[in-house]
């Protein structure tokens, strides 16, 4: 081996230590290109290691050559290897005189297609699992959300959650009377209104259906084949739609799987077409079970029931056998002049109070003196701890200012 050199070679090739990752049976060549100073007067000899041992002379090729300005002198190694064996991976080194460059080989792991396979049928397994729960749970999911968070409808002066309409067949009665109104009321909660007359007379809502619908909620209908054979549906059903939303909000419109399929009535194509303004259902052979979809769906387009702690449903509709305050003869009984909350205070309750003021004043005659002595009789009896044959005590928790019907009051001395 020739005499080292004053100052080192300048490894030129590779900069610095690499690192490698070839694949089994892969080809490589490591160039180790060095330079020194002509007028050292040496001549480095390259010699390669593996994993520290020599690997011989004739191991490389090696190329000497001056540079342009002849001043210097470089030197090119190159070390031709085929990995085609583990065993011919490891650390390589390249020592030119007292300089030293490192090559380190590794074996890169190949990625197989069993891995890829599985992973992606474990997405498609979860997402087939995310669908079958989504499809079979959506409804409870949405039922709960709104239960929860969903918007209140109360203190709305409404006396009733839903208006059902339907026709006077006996299968019809049977389905409201002993299935939807028994689920509703019972299970749920809710407070019906029935009605088996027809809603639109000659297409035009008449007075009594104003009234009881501005009372109710939502608006039902059980649109049988039977119901379908009224004169307004078979002639104007477009016309008595709008009609029916102008009066209720998003109704309900509940057909029979059975007859769904053979119906061609154009009351049903144009029910199809407003299913974003209306809610329609069908009855099928599985509704009858209370944890249905059918009974989920109609709870989802029913308003939110709230409960109150000693009370059973909504404060709104708790009396609705006794009369409506909206008809009381003294109208005296709706002054609520001593009361905090005029409109109601539902988070607290029903008031167990005895909301009262003094009777509306006679104009002269000899009705005053009467008056006052009903007035008198009252107060005694308020005063023995007595209460008015009237009970009035959820007065405080019903709002009238929001009713949209209106009453007249009168005195009885007026009738």
């Amino acid at each position: 081996m020739a005499d080292l050199c004053s100052v080192p070679p300048e490894i030129l090739v590779p900069a610095a230590n690499e690192t490698l990752e070839l694949a089994l049976g892969s080809q490589i060549a490591l160039n180790c290109t060095v330079r020194w100073a002509a007028t050292e007067g040496c001549e480095p000899v390259p010699a390669w290691m593996k994993d520290g041992q020599w690997l011989g002379s004739e191991s490389s090729q090696d190329t000497t050559w001056f540079a342009q300005n002849a001043s210097e002198q470089l030197l090119a190694s190159i070390l031709q290897l085929n990995l085609t064996h583990d065993a011919d991976f490891g650390v390589f080194a390249c020592w030119v005189s007292n300089a030293t460059a490192t090559f380190t080989l590794r074996r890169a792991e190949v990625a197989g297609h069993v891995p890829a396979v599985l992973a992606a049928l474990l997405v498609l397994a979860l997402l087939v699992l995310l669908a079958g729960l989504y499809v079979r749970c959506r409804l409870s999911v949405l039922l709960w959300y709104r239960n929860h968070y969903g918007e209140l409808e109360i203190n709305d002066g409404k006396l009733y959650d839903a208006y059902v309409s339907h026709a006077t067949t006996p299968d019809d009665r049977k389905f409201v009377h002993f299935i939807v109104k028994p689920q509703l009321e019972n299970r749920y909660g809710y407070k019906l209104f029935l009605d088996e007359q027809t809603i639109l007379p000659n297409s035009e809502p008449s007075a009594d259906l104003i009234m009881n619908v501005s009372r109710c909620r939502r608006l039902i209908v059980v649109l049988s084949i039977a119901y379908l054979e009224q004169d307004w549906c078979n002639s104007s059903f477009r016309e008595g739609l709008w009609r029916l939303l102008e009066l209720s909000k998003k109704p309900i419109f509940i057909v029979f799987e059975s007859q769904y399929r053979e119906i061609t009535h154009p009351a049903i194509s144009i029910l199809k077409q407003h299913r974003s303004t209306v809610t329609l259902l069908v009855w099928r052979a599985g509704s009858m079970t209370p944890s249905s979809d059918f009974w989920k769906e109609l709870c989802l387009a029913l308003p939110r029931k709230v409960s109150f702690q000693g009370a059973m449903g909504d404060p709104q509709t708790q009396l609705q056998e006794d009369k409506d305050p909206m008809l009381i003869l003294h109208s005296s009984y709706l002054d609520s002049s001593g009361d905090l909350h005029p409109d109601g205070d539902l988070g607290t309750g029903l008031r167990g109070c005895v909301f009262r003021s003094p009777l509306p004043p006679r104009i002269g005659g000899s009705g005053a003196p009467t008056a006052s002595a009903a007035g008198v009789m009252e107060d005694a009896q308020l005063r023995a701890g007595q209460r008015p044959e009237l009970d009035i005590s959820d007065l405080g928790s019903r709002n009238y200012g929001a009713r949209t019907d209106f009453y007249c009051l009168v005195t009885e001395d007026d009738i």
